[in-house]
């Protein structure tokens, strides 16, 4: 199985991914957690370029094609054989993120997203995606709080956070038997919790997917 957690700056997808994937470990599953952008060593090089404060002439095509290309890295080198090896894979952020983030907030042409995303990933699509939702200020005051380094997207117009947030809602919206929006501004303990249950619902026995 192929699960994405998705969502606003701030929603806690980083913090939630290990806790997550011990507990479907101790429940007999195999798990790999992986990331985008990043994931492998190419992927990595990327992400700080992308994420770098100091980079702020890159323009949106720029920044869109550079997320694919991770992607295309990530997909080739870690989710498909994982998936293949017949591991859970479970990444921080995928494909719906440049939708989110280069469609609904850059206002790049969602088609092209769309054929860019297919080029990149072959075509694979997650079976499960949790959109931890917040609201953009209490996100973004999170992070702050937390300490967590600020990197060239978090430091965007709150409208822009305000569109992408827009934009994670209405892609669950078109595809409910995919995403499970789950209220991610309660404490981390109850987030987790109905995570893991969204989770093992859709799961058989361990060792059957």
């Amino acid at each position: 199985m192929f699960i994405t957690l998705e969502g606003p700056e701030g929603a806690g997808k980083s913090s939630q991914i290990h806790p997550l994937a011990d507990f479907l470990r101790r429940q007999g599953y195999e798990v790999v957690t992986t990331r985008e952008p990043g994931g492998t060593s190419i992927g990595d090089q990327i992400r700080a370029c992308l994420h770098d404060t100091a980079n702020t002439a890159m323009i949106p095509l720029t920044e869109v094609l550079l997320y694919a290309a991770s992607r295309a890295q990530l997909v080739a080198e870690v989710i498909r054989p994982e998936l293949a090896a017949g591991r859970i894979v479970v990444c921080d952020r995928y494909a719906d993120s440049t939708l989110a983030y280069q469609g609904f907030g850059r206002g790049l042409d969602m088609q092209m997203l769309a054929g860019l995303t297919a080029l990149a990933t072959g075509g694979l699509k997650p079976d499960l995606t949790l959109l931890l939702d917040i609201d953009v200020a209490e996100g973004l005051t999170r992070r702050l709080n937390e300490g967590e380094e600020m990197n060239r997207l978090d430091l965007e117009a709150i409208d822009f956070h305000n569109r992408v947030r827009a934009g994670y809602l209405g892609l669950a919206a078109q595809e409910p038997e995919r995403w499970v929006r789950i209220d991610a501004s309660r404490p981390a303990e109850i987030v987790q919790q109905e995570m893991r249950r969204v989770i093992l619902a859709r799961l058989g026995p361990a060792g059957r997917e």
